[in-house]
This record gives C-alpha cells, sequence and structure tokens, in this order.
C-alpha cells in the first residue's frame, strides 16, 4: 500500500511533464510565422492541394485532347501564349492542363503511399522494441533485408511484377519506405518502455496494447509527424523516376514524371516541355522538406534545448 501512491504520482508526473512539453498548435503558427521560408512552402503546399482538389474546374482544357487553333487536332508543340499559357505539346495538349491534373497524381500518391508507408513502420517498430525476443528479431531481421536493396531497383522490380498502375505505385511505395519509419520507433520504443510511467502503468495490470496504443504511442506524434512530411518529398521523387522511365503512372494519365521523359526528345525545339513540370516537381519536393524542417525544429524534444 505505500508503494501504490508513489507509482501513481511518478505516473501522472511523466504524464504531466509530456503534456508540458508538447507545443500547442499557438506555439507552433507561432514558429510558422517567424519562418519565412517554411511559411512559404506551407501555403504552396495549401496551393498545390487546392490545386489537385479543384483540377477539373480549374484546368483550361481537357488534359488527354489534342488542340490547335481550338479544334481538336494533332499538331507540333505550340510556344506559350494567350491560348495556351504554357504552350503545348507534340499532340497539342495543354501543358497548363496537364500539370494540374499532375499535381493531383503526384500528391494523391506522395501523401497516400507514404501514409501506408507510416502505418507498417510505426506498428513494426512499436510491436518488436515492446514485446522483443523472437518477434524482434524477426521483424527486424526483415527491416534490414529491406535496408540493404538500393530503392529504385527495388521499386522498378516489384513494378514489373505487379504493372503499373496508381493502385500498384502506391502498394510498392509503401512497401519500400516503411524500412526508416520503423527503425526509428524501434529505437524511440526500446527506450519509452523502461520509462517509470510505461513501468507503473504496467504494474496496475494494463494490458500491451493498450500500453502500446493509449500510453507510448502519443510519445511518438512529434516523430511520426516530422518524418511524415519529409516521405511526402521522397515518394513523389519515386513517383517522378518512375514515371520518367516510363513504369509509373499509365500513359495518357498526365503526371509530372512522364511529362518530362516525354518532353526530353524535344528540349532544343520545345524546351518548355521538360523546364515547366520540372520546376513543379522541385518546387513541391522543396516546399515538403523545409516544412519537415520546420516541424522537426518545432517538434523534435531533442531541439528544446538549443
Amino acid at each position: 500500500m505505500a508503494t501504490e501512491p508513489h507509482e501513481m504520482t511518478a505516473f501522472d508526473a511523466e504524464e504531466l511533464a509530456a503534456a508540458e512539453q508538447t507545443p500547442t498548435w499557438r506555439i507552433l503558427l507561432g514558429s510558422l510565422a517567424h519562418n519565412v521560408p517554411a511559411l512559404v512552402s506551407a501555403l504552396v503546399i495549401l496551393a498545390l492541394a487546392a490545386i489537385a482538389i479543384l483540377a477539373p474546374q480549374i484546368a483550361p482544357h481537357n488534359p488527354d485532347l489534342g488542340y490547335l487553333n481550338g479544334l481538336t487536332a494533332q499538331g507540333s508543340p505550340v510556344p506559350p501564349g494567350p491560348h495556351f499559357l504554357l504552350g503545348t505539346d507534340e499532340n497539342g495538349r495543354d501543358v497548363l492542363s496537364r500539370m494540374i491534373y499532375g499535381a493531383r497524381v503526384s500528391l494523391t500518391i506522395g501523401i497516400l503511399a507514404n501514409g501506408a508507408a507510416i502505418l507498417i513502420g510505426v506498428l513494426v517498430g512499436m510491436v518488436s522494441a515492446y514485446f522483443g525476443g523472437w518477434i524482434e528479431t524477426v521483424l527486424m531481421r526483415l527491416t534490414d533485408i529491406v535496408m540493404a536493396f538500393p530503392i529504385l531497383l527495388l521499386a522498378i522490380a516489384l513494378i514489373a511484377v505487379t504493372g503499373p498502375s496508381m493502385v500498384n505505385i502506391i502498394m510498392v511505395i509503401s512497401l519500400i519506405y516503411w524500412v526508416n519509419i520503423a527503425r526509428i520507433v524501434h529505437g524511440m520504443v526500446l527506450s519509452l518502455k523502461e520509462r517509470e510511467f510505461v513501468t507503473a502503468t504496467r504494474t496496475l495490470g494494463v494490458g500491451p496494447w493498450r500500453i502500446l496504443f493509449k500510453h507510448i504511442l502519443p510519445h511518438l506524434s512529434s516523430a511520426i509527424i516530422v518524418y511524415g512530411s519529409l516521405g511526402v518529398a521522397s515518394t513523389i521523387l519515386l513517383e517522378a523516376s518512375l514515371s520518367y522511365i516510363g513504369i509509373g503512372v499509365p500513359v495518357p494519365t498526365p503526371s509530372w514524371g512522364n511529362m518530362i521523359s516525354e518532353g526530353q526528345a524535344m528540349y532544343q525545339v520545345a524546351p518548355w516541355l521538360m523546364i515547366f513540370p520540372g520546376i513543379a516537381l522541385v518546387v513541391t519536393v522543396l516546399a515538403f522538406n523545409l516544412v519537415g524542417d520546420w516541424l522537426r525544429d518545432a517538434l523534435d524534444p531533442m531541439q528544446e534545448g538549443h
């Protein structure tokens, strides 16, 4: 009886300390307002999301149809002008409309694939670290095996087996990118499961799954958010790489990667076919990376003392 109040006090103190260390939305917004690159990047991401959602309403032309002087037809590339703001490709298709729909493809694959990878990685990392034993050995060796393969080559091999489609690309990317977050979560849970608040909860008879999802998972939220935002940029780049080499999003669905690939053959006579989707890809990846860096500084407990 003498030890029970002490255990509960330690548990409450730990929970209170964790709550005090977690930044509020007010603190985050204040930090964002003082970080101009991150603020601009966040606005760019919001604009891209709005463009992707409203693509059918804001695209000036059908992205799959060729136009020449306002008529459906095939023709040589038309340079940027009043009728086609970013020009047309060799099939007479409006580059601006295809870029708008390409934003939808890139963000959809980037967010869904990265979200699935985060889910798999968090589950593998938590379960392996908390339960230990043969479970940890099997899951961590599987992680090592996946990490041993070059990412692009592994993605090419898996796409060659499953076939190119948006669903398959999301599945393949998620099956490749979960290993990094799994390693991070594994290390964090190894430390957290020895903390006093977990020990106190365990002595009260709370089950392992309830401890994992109610008491340990909230302490991982900052790392998950940070690496999740950084991971979107990586998945968008991987999708663009796969589309560039012709095994990504099937044509004629517009993707920034296959637009760059198609424009490469005409870079001397129609450089806009490569330049505009290339700029869109660079700006998007840079925006997610800058937002991820800001979130890391704002949320990572390791940065609080600096």
